[in-house]
């Protein structure tokens, strides 16, 4: 990617198309009325697990969302 621009406009078609478009706008509208900082959410997840819950969460996820999507490999 080349621009700020070309990465929210691929950041926002991933969202439009797991969510929908009008769910995605929902999206980002909470993020940016709620100084949302997307790491320390995350943290606070993460943080409450040990290793082999993360993976097995992860495995689990991967199993029953394949990728079926026009992702951009970057």
């Amino acid at each position: 990617m080349n621009s700020a621009t070309e990465l929210m406009d691929a950041g926002f078609a991933c969202l439009v198309e797991r969510l929908g478009i009008v769910d995605a706008e929902r999206f980002v509208a909470m993020i940016k009325r709620d100084s949302f900082d997307y790491t320390l959410w995350r943290r606070e997840y993460f943080d409450k697990m040990d290793l082999s819950q993360v993976s097995e969460e992860a495995s689990a996820y991967a199993k029953s969302h394949p990728h079926k999507g026009k992702g951009i490999r970057i």
